[in-house]
């Protein structure tokens, strides 16, 4: 099944392979990233794929030189390249050496900053590409899709796909485990995985909250600057996401603190241990799971947009502001059938002065209009919208 849904970000990788000589494609561990480039290699000839992870694999690049030298007519597709680091180098000389766009295909399950060593190697020669785990436009039109499907389950295809939620919730399990005991060390960090899992699991307690470092520290344990080191760790593996404050030039009280996310919902649901769509509707974190479910799927489908929040020391507010050039998008989320802005949402969008507004809540049938051109919408047509603006 995982084959017949197809990737938005497949044109983007197309394009970036006629303009560059190597592609990253980077994302989480099992998000799809081997798939994607499987389903684009049937229409290319000839095509190598390695998995750094396998040891026979890894073997035929004893000598990198040489096995690359030996394929020069093919498509090289190296995964999980985050394991072998010194190998940057050498992809430097054999793309000098080929001359060619579209030669190299690297995957990996760690973030630019943390592949230090390609953009340090391979400075202009790459092409940069993110994939996220399935976008809810990616699914809504398959058999099976249902809002609470993808809501409770996240995007991961392993996940999203299971037979039922506790097949899914099953994987999710593992998949949290996996990172945390052999991704985060693979990547050289030394970090108790006991320590790790509790620090995920206050960021999901305190989801879509502002990130107070001292006061995560306390209760772990651990310094203010450790936190946030792990916390850009967790985000530079694409675990978390830490949202910006929206810089306004007003004369206000902004907050300061960027917000944290456990960026998929099947993480978040796995890690406070909600089974099934139920008890997510009973659980205190309904409303900021909405929230995160919305937030991810407007950033990754507006890559050309700078993304932020707004939120004045007087609790004026607006969960996420796009912001292009001078045109600014103000997007609130609510998790109700008859969604409502407040007085501070209200007083933040006179701050703000934004050229359009949604108001994103999990609500059947079309698109409405409250008042001030505010657009009330479902997730499936607030996302067409936003990408037609």
């Amino acid at each position: 099944m995982h084959d017949l849904i197809r990737r938005q970000l497949e044109s983007t990788v197309l394009q970036h392979l006629g303009v560059f000589p190597a592609v990253a494609v980077l994302g989480p561990r099992q998000c799809g990233k081997s798939t994607l480039v499987k389903m684009l290699a049937e229409s290319m000839n000839p095509f190598v794929y390695l998995d750094l992870q396998n040891y026979e694999d890894l073997n035929k690049l004893t000598e990198p030189n040489l096995f690359f030298e030996a394929n020069h007519e093919a498509i090289i597709c190296l995964d999980e390249v985050q394991l072998v680091p010194h190998l940057f180098s050498v992809l430097r000389s054999a793309i000098d050496k080929s001359r060619r766009n579209g030669k190299f295909i690297i995957l990996g399950s760690a973030s630019q900053a943390l592949l230090q060593k390609s953009s340090e190697s391979l400075a202009g020669r790459i092409g940069l590409t993110e994939l996220s785990p399935f976008l809810i436009n990616e699914v809504n039109n398959e058999p099976g899709y249902t809002l609470q499907r993808y809501w409770l389950r996240g995007g991961f295809p392993e996940s999203y796909l299971g037979k039922t939620d506790s097949d899914s919730m099953l994987w999710l399990e593992n998949f949290i485990r996996t990172y945390i005991e052999r991704d985060i060390p693979q990547l050289g960090f030394q970090i108790p995985a006991l320590q790790l899992r509790r620090l995920l699991l206050m960021c999901a307690h305190n989801q879509g909250a502002l990130l107070n470092a001292s006061k995560l520290g306390e209760s772990l344990g651990l310094t203010h600057p450790t936190v946030r080191r792990y916390i850009d760790l967790l985000e530079q593996t694409y675990i978390l996401r830490t949202l910006q404050p929206y810089e306004a030039n007003l004369k206000k009280r902004l907050v300061k603190s960027p917000k944290v996310y456990v960026r998929d919902t099947g993480i978040l649901n796995r890690l406070l241990q909600i089974p099934d769509y139920n008890s997510l509707m009973g659980n205190p974190v309904f409303g900021v799971s909405w929230e995160a479910l919305v937030i991810e799927n407007c950033i990754e489908n507006m890559p050309e947009w700078t993304p932020g929040f707004y939120r004045t020391a007087t609790g004026n507010e607006i969960d996420l502001i796009l912001v292009r050039g001078n045109r600014k998008i103000a997007i609130e989320c609510k998790a109700s059938a008859a969604p409502q802005l407040t007085k501070g949402n209200y007083n933040a969008l006179a701050d703000i002065n934004p050229d359009h507004t949604f108001i994103i809540a999990p609500v059947k049938g079309s698109a409405y209009q409250l008042n001030n051109g505010i657009l009330v919408a479902g997730i499936e047509e607030a996302i067409n919208r936003l990408k037609n603006i």
